[in-house]
């Protein structure tokens, strides 16, 4: 129990990392997984992620990743405080601040990152009704537009820094629209969950000065077969390597 909240241990990774979670309330699915797996860090770099919740991104990058140099943001303090603690579990050496990202410290507001990652709220506030979860509410729709989300990350990009995120595909346009000139060669990778279904999340890569053209890039199908057809997973096996071995998205660029 964190901050007077239940929680359980769960494995991600194949047991590679072990993080808290509220019983209650946002739990990390397989969307921070593949947000992680599709960063293309290097030793030595610097990430921040906006938004981290209980760490389930930036806990999975540093695991595929060693070396990294590790800042979070989290605006919900129980959410920031289980981070800390499953980044102190897992041996991760992170900083995790309890902020708005509006209102970042000043320490985030000195710095600059090769990398920042996000998964956003999907929902659009002013086309439905708040989650009765005060934690699920802030987590999938929050009180922070898009376009903020958007300027934040890029003001914390160094100069060819890469801003990554995942999202539901409705919001594409949303994304896109909030993105201005100082981002460039942007990269959308559609994912849906079977061949033949429409895409229902996406990964956006882009950089801070990039002049390379927009490119939609070719959809990446999670499961196997067009229909579910017994008992179990049955993601496909690049996915399931993603999710149980920490391996690197797979992008399909040729």
């Amino acid at each position: 129990m964190t901050s007077g909240f239940d929680t359980t241990t769960d494995a991600f990774l194949g047991g590679r990392l072990t993080l808290k979670q509220p019983v209650a309330g946002y739990r990390a699915g397989v969307d921070p997984v593949l947000l992680a797996s599709a960063v293309a860090a290097q030793t030595g770099q610097s990430i921040l992620e906006l938004g981290c919740g209980t760490g389930a991104a930036l806990l999975c990058l540093a695991t595929r990743i060693s070396g990294l140099d590790l800042f979070g943001v989290e605006v919900q303090a129980h959410y920031a405080d289980l981070c800390r603690e499953n980044a102190a579990a897992n041996n991760i050496p992170a900083s995790i601040h309890t902020a708005d990202l509006r209102a970042l410290p000043l320490l985030l507001r000195e710095l600059t990152f090769d990398h920042v990652i996000a998964n956003p709220p999907y929902f659009d506030r002013s086309t439905g009704n708040p989650s009765k979860s005060t934690d699920k509410d802030i987590a999938f729709a929050g009180e922070t537009d898009l376009v903020d989300w958007i300027d934040i990350a890029t003001r914390r990009l160094k100069p060819k820094g890469h801003l990554t995120l995942i999202i539901k595909a409705h919001r594409t346009m949303d994304v896109l629209s909030a993105i201005d000139g100082r981002l460039g060669s942007i990269i959308v990778t559609p994912i849906s969950g079977r061949i033949g279904r429409d895409a229902d999340r996406i990964l956006l890569q882009a950089r801070k000065g990039g002049r390379a053209a927009f490119r939609l890039a070719a959809p990446i199908h999670l499961h196997a077969g067009n229909t579910h057809v017994k008992d179990g997973e049955d993601y496909r096996a690049e996915i399931s390597d993603v999710l149980r071995k920490g391996a690197p998205f797979p992008f399909n660029r040729s």
